[in-house]
């Protein structure tokens, strides 16, 4: 009898769940950041863009898109267990073609500037757009090819790997890997190149990002990632109460117009010493420091002392209020800091409200701004990549919490070397990295 009862209970169910059924819709793929996929599915370019979204066991999520191949969000928790989405960004394709921005975005085909567009290689010289103060920024990058020049070059638009609709080839829960092909003479750069980027959401809260590239011509490269943090719950409020440290004791200065002037200078003495965690707001209106009031704040190359090492940090941010921390691990020789300082709200967030001025920091990975004019300088690095050989990059954003209020958020200061110390190894290995495990995983950074 009780059986018959159930049986019935569940036939009369099942009815009215397929009633109900015929009377809704589908529920929308809503990820934990608020994000839409569907608002990220469009045709551009010829191609399908669409929103990826990485997650793990402990909660943390991260969502993609493959136009630029960028993150589009990242949710981890505060010190008091609550996901808060730590990227400013824009909340639809939509909006992404039609305001230029780098939010999230794989930067290529060579990130940071090259003096005047050019660059020589075998004698061969090389004009490519100029479309930032007379030199060329992440690879020329434009939405709709104005003030790029020279007037009589036939660029094409949009311009630049962040503008690109991306080929997804691999993907699965805590992964995904896109593809771009970019033809010899694109933006200017000589050769076919094929690069291909790929995230990894760890289980420990950790993000790897590995980018490599072949050419079939010599050719330079240099990628990172262009993502844009702030780790307060209220995006509308400046990161200049984030606790920044760098392990770097030196950087490389720039003139009127953002350009590396060649030299390697000292931080020891001036505001650009990040070699203890200290806010990034301390100094930075300090614009009697040329540097500060060439850049309106932060936004140069720090010459990291790992020298390719990828089992030291070289950078750490935190924020007091929310608790939370990031190390930055690389097999990169520079860093660049941005603190948003020509964010002016005319372009608006996830939210709807304006991106405002100074309400992100980048730490992009990357050679030093314009390595291809300057690679055979002392402490300088070469970017070029020849046929047959095989670029490779790797940065990893590792997230956590500080426990502690009110104490240092940063952890330890220590300055790594990169030789190996009396006792123990630093930062052991030198090399860049190769992209395989040897002994840890190399762009694990664990």
């Amino acid at each position: 009898m009780i059986m018959k009862k159930l049986n019935v209970f569940l036939g009369a169910a099942t009815v009215v769940a397929m009633l109900a059924s015929c009377n809704s819709t589908p529920v929308e793929d809503v990820a934990l950041s608020g994000l839409k996929r569907s608002d990220f599915q469009a045709e551009v370019q010829g191609k399908q863009t669409d929103m990826f979204v990485l997650k793990n066991e402990a909660g943390m999520e991260v969502c993609l898109t493959n136009f630029g191949g960028r993150m589009l969000s990242i949710m981890v928790p505060d010190r008091d267990g609550n996901f808060i989405d730590v990227l400013q960004g824009q909340k639809s394709i939509a909006d992404y073609t039609t305001y230029a921005s780098d939010f999230g975005a794989s930067i290529g085909q060579y990130a940071n500037r090259i003096d005047q567009g050019k660059i020589t290689l075998d004698g061969v010289e090389y004009q490519l757009p100029k479309n930032n103060y007379g030199h060329c920024l992440h690879g020329g990058c434009t939405l709709d090819g104005s003030g790029v020049g020279p007037e009589d070059a036939n660029w094409e638009t949009p311009m630049g790997w962040q503008y690109s609709v991306l080929d997804v080839v691999e993907q699965s829960d805590s992964s995904v890997t896109f593809k771009k092909f970019s033809p010899d003479g694109e933006a200017g750069f000589p050769g076919n190149v094929t690069a291909t980027v790929t995230y990894t959401l760890t289980s420990d809260n950790a993000i790897v990002i590995l980018w490599k590239a072949t050419t079939d011509k010599k050719t330079v490269i240099n990628q990172c990632n262009h993502a844009y943090f702030n780790f307060n719950a209220d995006k509308s409020k400046q990161i200049t109460n984030h606790k920044l440290w760098l392990n770097a004791s030196c950087y490389t200065p720039v003139d009127s117009t953002f350009m590396t002037t060649g030299e390697i200078a000292a931080v020891e003495g001036t505001p650009m010493d990040f070699t203890s965690p200290k806010e990034i707001g301390a100094e930075i209106g300090n614009y009697d420091f040329e540097q500060l009031k060439f850049g309106n704040g932060y936004d140069h190359n720090w010459v990291l002392n790992t020298k390719g090492c990828m089992h030291c940090p070289v950078a750490r941010l935190a924020c007091p209020d929310t608790g939370i921390k990031m190390e930055v691990y690389t097999n990169e020789p520079g860093i660049q800091v941005y603190t948003g300082n020509f964010l002016d709200g005319t372009v608006n967030g996830k939210d709807g409200a304006p991106i405002n001025f100074r309400t992100a920091v980048c730490l992009e990975t990357q050679h030093f701004p314009d390595s291809p004019n300057k690679g055979d300088l002392e402490g300088w690095y070469s970017c070029e990549l020849n046929p047959g050989e095989e670029y490779v990059s790797c940065c990893v954003y590792q997230f956590s919490v500080c426990k502690g209020e009110g104490g240092d958020c940063c952890g330890k200061t220590e300055v790594c070397s990169g030789e190996k110390e009396e006792g123990g190894d630093c930062c052991g290995k030198t090399e860049a990295c190769s992209g395989e495990k040897e002994g840890s995983d190399c762009c694990g950074a664990k």
